[in-house]
């Protein structure tokens, strides 16, 4: 947002700068023309509209000068860090994907493979591929839990949202925890054994919410007795069947001895 601000600030400033000198020629223009066509004799009517021009050009040259001195007097607003200009473009360049037909899709795709890949090696790892497995699993059938399982799909994204977090910080002190010297370990193997508990711990509960999921999804939709498309064919089959013996008791038969 700062260097979009730094963008228009100095954009905004050129433009006046500009805009001042346009009309400042313009007003130079109009004056020397007034001065030199102006007849002795008196001003005519064309020379009143030179002279009008002249006033007119000279007053907006003046107010653009005068808004150009007061932008130049405000201090600019400060350049951004490059690596939040990097953020920052970056963000844009999702974004943009994201508005394609198949955007959104690849944008997730690859933010799985990267934290994927930033969790291999870890002890967070394990747990992050069944939590992401599971997740897709209940991506699949939240169009489908409606009504009273609502509330349930909301838990689930926001419980999903905080075990990849979860999974994130696992990994961050395991990291840590390689590197620290030995008098600082023991704080962090305990934090790390903690929070992985935490970790397994979450990840078996979604997992048991998804199975739960999907059996409620399964008593919803089985029927009492047969599936409705399958009676629906079994009584076209019995139409079919009756207009065949129709048809051939309405037929007539052959007398014996006669010629068909």
């Amino acid at each position: 947002m700062a260097a979009d601000e730094r963008t228009r600030y100095f954009r905004r400033l050129g433009k006046l700068r500009r805009s001042a000198r346009r009309w400042s020629v313009l007003a130079g223009g109009f004056g020397g023309a007034t001065v030199i066509l102006t007849p002795y004799a008196g001003i005519g009517l064309a020379d009143a509209v030179w002279a009008a021009a002249a006033g007119a050009t000279t007053a907006l040259a003046a107010w653009r000068w005068v808004d150009l001195r007061a932008l130049a007097a405000q201090p600019a607003p400060p350049a951004l860090d490059p690596a939040q200009a990097a953020a920052r473009n970056r963000a844009r360049l999702v974004a943009a994907v994201e508005r394609l037909p198949a955007g959104a899709g690849v944008v997730a795709e690859v933010r799985r493979v990267r934290t994927r890949t930033a969790l291999r090696g870890t002890s967070a790892a394990g747990p992050w591929e069944r939590l992401d497995r599971a997740a897709t699993t209940m991506a699949g059938m939240t169009d489908r839990l409606t009504g009273l399982a609502e509330p349930a799909v909301a838990e689930a994204s926001v419980a999903e949202q905080s075990l990849r977090e979860l999974a994130d910080r696992v990994a961050s002190v395991e990291r840590t925890l390689r590197l620290a010297p030995a008098d600082a370990r023991p704080p962090l193997a305990e934090a790390h054994q903690a929070l992985t508990g935490q970790l397994e711990a979450g990840v078996t509960a979604y997992e048991r919410l998804v199975v739960a999921a999907a059996g409620y999804l399964a008593e919803e939709y089985r029927p009492q007795l047969e599936h409705p498309a399958a009676t629906r064919l079994t009584e076209a089959t019995d139409l079919l069947h009756g207009f065949a013996s129709a048809l051939s008791e309405l037929r007539p038969h052959p007398t014996p001895g006669m010629p068909r």
